[in-house]
C-alpha cells in the first residue's frame, strides 16, 4: 500500500504519446491502441487520466511533434502536466494534480521507456506511491546506435526489473494492459 495514507485513489498516467516521440517507436500504433483502452476504462470507472507533455528543442510547444497522437484525446477537465525533464515530477505540478484527485496510486503507460518512464515511475516510487507499468503498453525508439539494447529488449528489461521493485510501504507492479485493475 501507498505510504500517502490519505490518498486512496489511482490515477493513470500517460506520459509523451506525441508524434514526434512515437514516430519512430516500437509497436507504436498497439502500444497507443492499449493506452486509448486504458483511457477508456479510467474515464468509465472515474479514474483521473493525467496527460503529460514533454516539450524541448526536438518538441517545440505548439508544433505538430508536440501534440498528441491522434488516436488519443484529453477530455474536458483531465489534467494536462506540462514538463522540460524525463521526470514527469521534476519542475512540474504533477504532484499537486495527484494529490488534489488523492491519488496515492499510479497506474504508468507511454513513452518513452528508457527515459521519461524510467525516470516517472523511480519518482513515483521514492515520493510514496505504489507504482503499476503496464508492461505493453510502454514504448521506445531505437537507440542501439548509442549503445542501448534494440527497443523490445529494453521493454522487456524495464518490465523485469520493474516486476521486482521494493520498498518498505510502497508496491511496484507490472500488468499488461488487459489486466490493470484501477482499484486496489
Amino acid at each position: 500500500m501507498t505510504t500517502l495514507t490519505d490518498r486512496p485513489g489511482t490515477a493513470l498516467l500517460v506520459i509523451d504519446v506525441q508524434n514526434g516521440v512515437m514516430a519512430a517507436s516500437l509497436d507504436s500504433a498497439a502500444v497507443v491502441e492499449r493506452i486509448a483502452g486504458l483511457v477508456e476504462r479510467a474515464r468509465e470507472e472515474g479514474v483521473p487520466v493525467v496527460w503529460v507533455q514533454h516539450s524541448s528543442e526536438e518538441l517545440p510547444r505548439g508544433s505538430e511533434q508536440w501534440e498528441y497522437v491522434p488516436g488519443l484525446q484529453r477530455a474536458d477537465g483531465e489534467a494536462l502536466v506540462h514538463k522540460q525533464y524525463g521526470d514527469a515530477f521534476e519542475d512540474t505540478d504533477l504532484e499537486d494534480v495527484l494529490a488534489a484527485a488523492g491519488a496515492g496510486r499510479l497506474v504508468v503507460a507511454g513513452a518513452q521507456t528508457d527515459a521519461c518512464i524510467r525516470s516517472t515511475i523511480h519518482s513515483g516510487f521514492t515520493r510514496g506511491y505504489d507504482v503499476t507499468l503496464v508492461g505493453d503498453a510502454h514504448t521506445t525508439e531505437d537507440l542501439s546506435a548509442y549503445g542501448s539494447p534494440p527497443p523490445a529488449g529494453v521493454v522487456a528489461h524495464t518490465n523485469l526489473y520493474w516486476s521486482y521493485q521494493r520498498a518498505p510501504g510502497r508496491t511496484a507492479a507490472v500488468v499488461p494492459s488487459a489486466e490493470v485493475a484501477f482499484t486496489a
